[in-house]
């Protein structure tokens, strides 16, 4: 991701397979042949990345990405992962320069490759940031860029709203917070146009949004916008 949005306070997050993310499961599968598993992806994550609100955020692209992945017939693990470890790296090495080889996301996908990470994964991870110079050619890279800076306008307008919950906010409500350029202002909305583009989603914006809102929603417990409990005399 290239800028990220405001924090809120986070508790840690610990799940495996066969557990729960929030209201998703995933399955206790073997990890494919050259795939790491979710716990160890998760907890590579969890390593570098101290900051709740941008473990969140990846647990939000993962969500989407398993998402499209079923939709297009894709392998959910395999895209599950590289949206869940797609920022790791951001925190140590935030490349405010946006160097094409240094830092975040050159940095990750060296510390990935010395891991044994495939190389579609690693590519679809440097292509989500533009500035890295590796073209979008697989669907999902593709997809990778297309939800990125969404998922975060998406959390963005659900914590303003007096639920801070993602089952209140709906993709009207993410494009008329999207023309305003005064809010959430570190989310790229070229980006998003533009993701979606590659995509060849960007003939129903709506319904793209909509998708990955939905994805979301799945998982929302896990990425802290299940809802506020109600307050006794609020």
């Amino acid at each position: 991701m290239g800028r990220r949005t405001g924090s809120v306070p986070r508790r840690p997050l610990r799940a495996g397979r066969g557990q729960y993310i929030g209201c998703m499961t995933v399955p206790p599968l073997p990890a494919a042949p050259g795939l790491p598993s979710r716990d160890d992806a998760l907890a590579l994550m969890h390593e570098y990345t101290a900051s709740e609100s941008l473990r969140k955020h990846m647990l939000s692209v993962e969500a989407a990405m398993r998402a499209y992945a079923e939709r297009f017939g894709e392998d959910p693990e395999r895209w599950g992962l590289a949206g869940l470890i797609h920022d790791f790296d951001y925190e140590r090495f935030p490349n405010a320069a946006h160097s094409a080889t240094d830092e975040h996301p050159a940095e990750g996908v060296r510390i990935l490759r010395a891991r044994g990470w495939p190389e579609d994964v690693l590519q679809a991870i440097l292509g989500h940031a533009a500035y890295s110079g590796v073209p979008r050619t697989t669907r999902m890279a593709q997809a990778l860029f297309a939800v990125d800076e969404l998922t975060g306008l998406i959390t963005a307008t659900a914590l303003v709203k007096p639920t801070k919950s993602v089952h209140d906010v709906d993709a009207k409500s993410v494009k008329k917070k999207m023309k305003d350029k005064a809010f959430a202002k570190g989310v790229n909305r070229d980006d998003v146009l533009l993701g979606a583009k590659e995509l060849g989603v960007d003939g129903d914006m709506d319904a793209h949004i909509q998708f990955v809102i939905d994805a979301m929603r799945r998982s929302a417990d896990a990425i802290g916008l299940a809802g506020e409990p109600d307050r006794p005399g609020a």
